[in-house]
């Protein structure tokens, strides 16, 4: 392949990734041609793009726009796999697949410009994602407010409640006599 070839691929592959840091990469290479054109479909399906790629082209891309490295798993076939709305849930998406497609292979990933291998992945796909976090955090800010209204809200509820009983027993004595 000449040299304006191989920088045409690489600008190519640069547009599509465009500010991506959070890559997977899978060996999709054992799956067969059906099984390959459902499993990409689903992943468009979710906003997941995957590329099969040449090795090192996708370095000098990474090289070049210092997405991080993925060195340590561009081996053998590759294809890179991008987007969903953040790294857990694109780790979630793959890891769910790789146990449905036994062919299926994650070869590791890099996350923010930090290189994982595929049990760190696995981890990954395990944790909660952006908006489990979101919520925990604003159920955890939302929790003093809770108990603190609770607190002033329990003793008036009683001292109503209370003057509510006292008001219907004199209204009562009022109609009996």
């Amino acid at each position: 392949m000449s040299k304006a070839v191989k920088d045409m691929m690489i600008s190519g592959i640069r547009e599509r990734l465009g500010d991506c840091r959070d890559l997977l990469v899978v060996d999709v290479s054992r799956l067969d041609a059906v099984t390959d054109n459902k499993f990409r479909l689903a992943l468009r399906e979710r906003g997941i793009q995957i590329l099969q790629v040449k090795n090192t082209l996708v370095r000098k891309v990474l090289e070049s726009t210092g997405g991080g490295s993925l060195d340590h798993c561009l081996q053998g076939p590759s294809a890179i796999v991008w987007g969903g709305e953040d790294a857990v849930a694109l780790s979630k998406e793959i890891a769910r697949w790789a146990k449905e497609l036994e062919p299926l292979q994650i070869k590791g990933a890099t996350v923010d410009g930090q290189p994982l291998n595929a049990a760190a992945v696995d981890a990954l796909s395990k944790s909660p994602g952006r908006l489990e976090l979101l919520g925990q955090i604003s159920g955890l800010l939302l929790s003093p407010g809770a108990r603190l209204s609770a607190a002033l809200l329990g003793p008036g509820g009683k001292l109503q409640g209370q003057i509510k009983t006292l008001a219907e027993g004199d209204a009562g004595s009022e109609t009996a006599a």
